[in-house]
């Protein structure tokens, strides 16, 4: 017993291992360190306490202290956890960013009214929604009555195009789109400014391609799943340079980029646009892991932080945090700023 607890203590160090080298490295160059970046973390979490299980059992206090180590790092550096903190500043705003996923929520008696309460209760002062084309009419107008009595509870500014719908306390000018296609289907990212008490805000939204398709053609086994996931994970690579392009060719100022980016802050995905100058708002002010996706796939918890909130160096972060999973797949984001960092 002795010896296979060693074995599999061994293996469980290795891929822990593994793992942590896709996580410091590029994990795109590799097609299944890529994949590893959406496992839900029970597949590497479980395994890493049962070595320390074994180790305490049948093994010495060095792999004991190994198994320990490896747990701990799976816990915090693998799952995402952040120390961040507090920043001051003045010109204080309260930022929302929600994928409502509005096709599901019109199919159940209470969902929009769901989203509604969402909202309202953690009153933002700019709200960004994905996934909301559904809740707006062929004007371009939304259209749902219980949407727009948010929208009339101090945010009398709204715009909304495509899938995206932004909401403000001040007015919304200059809204124009920009292209990210996913292969030959087009598709957009919305720039609008919003004027907060003198300050121009540049407030961008964006949703890339969500990689539910390729997990289910490599979960399934299906003939070259491997090349059809690899072939998603580019064409979300290809949105976040496109976007990353656009940024850089905008004049310098306050600026917040959120959205659905379906990737995770140590994704080449987010990393392309955090090298623009942005700042991930979790990672700066927030604390624990921020998971707001996955709850719709293992009931009872989410275990994947692909909804981000980034901003310019200007702008400082004094709260981060996630809103209710009842409402949608996606918990939302809710991020205290100051448009005026000290």
């Amino acid at each position: 017993m002795k010896q296979f607890a060693k074995w599999f203590v061994v293996a469980v160090l290795a891929g822990v291992a593994a793992l942590l080298l896709g996580h410091v490295m590029t994990p795109e160059r590799s097609a299944m360190l890529a994949l590893s970046q959406y496992l839900p973390y029970p597949a590497y979490v479980l395994p890493s306490l049962a070595a320390v299980v074994a180790a305490f059992l049948w093994l010495g206090w060095a792999w004991r202290t190994l198994t320990l180590v490896a747990l701990a790092l799976c816990l915090t550096v693998l799952m995402g956890w952040s120390w961040g903190r507090a920043e001051e500043g003045h010109g204080r705003i309260r930022f929302m960013t929600y994928n409502v996923k509005s096709y599901l929520a019109l199919q159940r008696p209470d969902g929009v009214q769901a989203l509604a309460r969402e909202i309202l209760e953690h009153q933002p002062d700019i709200l960004v929604m994905q996934d909301a084309g559904q809740l707006v009419d062929f004007e371009g107008n939304v259209q749902s009555a219980d949407l727009l009595k948010v929208i009339g509870l101090g945010h009398p500014h709204a715009h909304a195009t495509d899938e995206y719908v932004l909401v403000s306390r001040w007015p919304i000018r200059n809204c124009r789109n920009g292209p990210i296609p996913v292969g030959d289907d087009p598709h957009v990212f919305v720039h609008c400014d919003i004027d907060v008490d003198g300050t121009t805000v540049e407030v961008i939204t964006a949703h890339f391609i969500t990689p539910r398709r390729g997990l289910r053609s490599k979960q399934h086994g299906r003939w070259l799943g491997l090349n059809e996931w690899q072939e998603n994970m580019l064409l979300r690579l290809r949105q976040s340079g496109l976007l990353a392009d656009y940024l850089r060719q905008q004049p310098p100022g306050p600026r917040i980029v959120a959205g659905d980016l379906n990737a995770v802050e140590s994704s080449q995905v987010v990393q392309t646009l955090l090298n623009t100058g942005l700042r991930d708002a979790h990672s700066t002010a927030g604390s624990g892991h921020g998971f707001t996706h996955g709850h719709s796939l293992l009931k009872g918890f989410s275990f994947l932080r692909i909804d981000h909130i980034l901003v310019s160096p200007d702008i400082a972060v004094a709260d981060v945090f996630t809103g209710g999973a009842q409402a949608s797949e996606h918990r939302p984001v809710i991020a205290d700023l100051y448009l005026h960092r000290q």
